[in-house]
């Protein structure tokens, strides 16, 4: 299934996309299937602008916040069909600023309770995002080869991290919340810390 997110930070990367999310009777409807003919694979999507009601698919009654980490909005806007008319939902004129500001407050909330960077690493970790960016333009082997060694650093640094709060007994709760992800997610960094 094609899982579209319309929002991403960097902070929290795919544990905190973001889209909207539509409303089909008050509950989320499965995804949107595809016809493209005959074959195995049959390509879906659960992406807001599918469900226009077009082609048998289902037709959209609100749309509201969602989240990759399980969060819903309990805020939700009516699509007024009436305005919207007949062109495909993808090429009406729908207002997602309440969505996405919902999603915005939901992140605030995530932001606050994880661990904040020391101010000295924060600054650190900005300015080097700006000249890798700036090397992507100028330079881009060079950008490669520096987004390779970063990865490399990063990895065995998030390892040996990963293996002090296991041997701390740190729970993967509290690190997902330390870090502003999934449970999910910190209980397989711990997990892969402790077969080094």
């Amino acid at each position: 299934m094609l899982v579209d997110w319309d929002w991403w930070t960097v902070d929290f990367g795919d544990a905190h996309a973001g889209a909207a999310g539509v409303l089909v009777g008050g509950r989320e409807p499965g995804p949107v299937y595809f016809d493209v003919g005959s074959g195995s694979d049959v390509p879906s999507t659960t992406h807001w602008s599918a469900y226009d009601g077009r082609h048998r698919r289902p037709r959209a009654e609100a749309i509201r916040a969602v989240c990759a980490c399980g969060w819903r909005s309990p805020a939700q806007y009516p699509l007024d069909w009436d305005t919207i008319g007949d062109p495909p939902l993808y090429a009406a004129d729908v207002d997602l600023a309440g969505p996405l500001a919902d999603w915005t407050a939901h992140l605030s909330v995530v932001r606050d309770a994880a661990l904040p960077l020391p101010e000295p690493l924060a600054a650190l970790l900005v300015e080097m995002a700006r000249q890798l960016t700036a090397a992507a333009a100028d330079a881009p082997l060079a950008a490669l080869r520096a987004a390779g060694v970063l990865e490399r650093i990063a990895a065995g640094v998030g390892r040996a991290a990963a293996g002090s709060l296991c041997d701390d007994g740190m729970s993967a709760e509290a690190v997902a919340t330390a870090l502003g992800t999934t449970s999910s997610k910190a209980l397989v960094l711990l997990m892969t810390a402790q077969d080094r």
